[in-house]
């Protein structure tokens, strides 16, 4: 007992530490205050344009920063694969919205409904049409679940179907569909869409969670897995995806990949896929449904997005070192939105802001900016209760660990589990504040 106890409290502090370390790995810094009278709009108060607003408070004397955001309530979204698989309430990613803002910044609890990069100028729902010197673009992305015929989110909790992506009233019911699932055992299917997404590793760990869940309930030798997907790997880099793939054969998890998910027969408990052989269908006891995602309307009306890639979503048309719009200079995205390789985790936001912040600051001073992006994601890939693997890569598909030699990348870890537990909010929460 007393090897256990010790070695456990060395993990507690390693953690403690990690999270330290993680926190001051990009620390908002020291800088004189740069005075200004621009006017800055930031769409989005989302964890991008929140931790840009804490920051440029600090950086800009006299500017006047907006942020445009009707949602009250600031969704930690990191978490919502823990609330769906009942390992925290839903109230776990919730607070309020204008808690995490400064003074200073002020917000308009409206949807932006138009922009025009000509003019230079934001319109919102309610009409208000706000100047801008510079703007921000971070709104997130839309789950677009009309494209999934047979499905609405009133669906999530009943009859085997989970959707965790939706919020976190969504998480906690779908947590109640898969729970049914591991006590009674049948056919869980798991799937992704063919679209970029946030977080791409969320589905991998639904399906590692559900699956260790329902062993620890002794009912595995009931049930099956199948986990579908567009892709024709798990994972975007290589040596992750074949780990995966070691992982879901150890585990009794069959793949059938090139599968697009395109509709759900909610009776019949029958989803129906897309395949470059034509039409499959699979039958379910348990579907998880994570639907194509896309940028805004807003953004996709605006002339902002690409128009020779990813045409179909919309995402904002900018460099991919410096997120700055190709054709409109006074324009940066940030987050989700972007339309660049990687970068839809909030562990990419966080290397994100101060790109954007040194851009925008760079604009105003009238010199070339600094900082650059690399790509860096990082995804904590729980595999099962208690253990993840901390993977972090950057555009080139590198394996980018911040603590090589501590945290192997492709082990499954206690400590990398402690690092989602006790690093990774508290981190965000930081980043929130402008402080990571």
């Amino acid at each position: 007992m007393t090897n256990l106890a010790t070695t456990r409290r060395q993990f507690f502090t390693l953690a403690a530490g990690a999270a330290a370390a993680v926190t001051a790995a990009a620390p908002a810094g020291v800088f004189a205050q740069v005075t200004t009278s621009a006017k800055i709009v930031i769409i989005g108060a989302g964890a991008g344009g929140t931790a840009l607003a804490n920051r440029l408070v600090r950086r800009l004397n006299g500017a006047q920063i907006t942020l445009i955001d009707p949602r009250v309530e600031h969704l930690y979204q990191p978490g919502l694969s823990l609330v769906a698989a009942g390992l925290k309430p839903a109230s776990y990613v919730l607070s309020k919205t204008a808690d995490w803002l400064p003074n200073g910044v002020s917000l308009i609890a409206e949807a932006a409904a138009a922009i025009d990069p000509e003019a230079k100028t934001v319109d919102t729902a309610s009409g208000q049409k706000l100047p801008y010197d510079f703007l921000v673009v971070a709104p997130g992305l839309v789950l677009d679940h009309d494209a999934i015929e047979g499905f609405s989110l009133d669906m999530v909790g009943q009859n085997g179907i989970g959707a965790l992506y939706a919020g976190p009233q969504y998480a906690a019911a779908t947590w109640q569909a898969a729970k049914n699932f591991t006590e009674t055992g049948g056919i869980g299917l798991f799937t992704r869409p063919e679209t970029e997404m946030k977080c791409a590793g969320a589905p991998l760990k639904h399906t590692f969670l559900i699956d260790d869940i329902i062993r620890t309930a002794g009912n595995r030798g009931k049930a099956e897995f199948h986990y579908a997907a567009p892709q024709g790997s798990l994972f975007g880099v290589p040596i992750v995806a074949e780990k995966l793939r070691m992982l879901f054969g150890d585990r009794g998890i069959s793949t059938a990949m090139k599968h697009t998910l395109k509709s759900i027969d909610a009776g019949a408990k029958r989803a129906t896929f897309a395949t470059p052989d034509g039409t499959a269908e699979m039958d379910y006891d348990y579907i998880h449904v994570i639907p194509p995602q896309r940028a805004p309307e807003v953004i996709r009306q605006s002339g902002l997005s690409w128009a020779d890639k990813w045409a179909d979503q919309g995402w904002v048309e900018c460099d991919m070192a410096t997120l700055q719009h190709l054709r409109y200079d006074t324009i940066w995205a940030l987050g989700d939105v972007a339309g660049v390789p990687k970068g839809k985790t909030a562990a990419s936001v966080k290397w994100q802001v101060p790109v954007v912040e040194d851009g925008l600051i760079a604009a105003i001073e009238g010199r070339a900016p600094t900082e650059v992006y690399n790509g860096y994601t990082s995804c904590p890939m729980i595999t099962r209760v208690g253990r993840a693997m901390l993977i972090e890569f950057d555009y080139k598909n590198n394996l980018v660990p911040s603590f090589p030699g501590i945290i192997a990348p492709l082990e499954e870890l206690w400590i990398s589990w402690l690092m989602k537990e006790v690093a990774l909010k508290a981190t965000y929460n930081a980043m929130l504040r402008g402080r990571a």
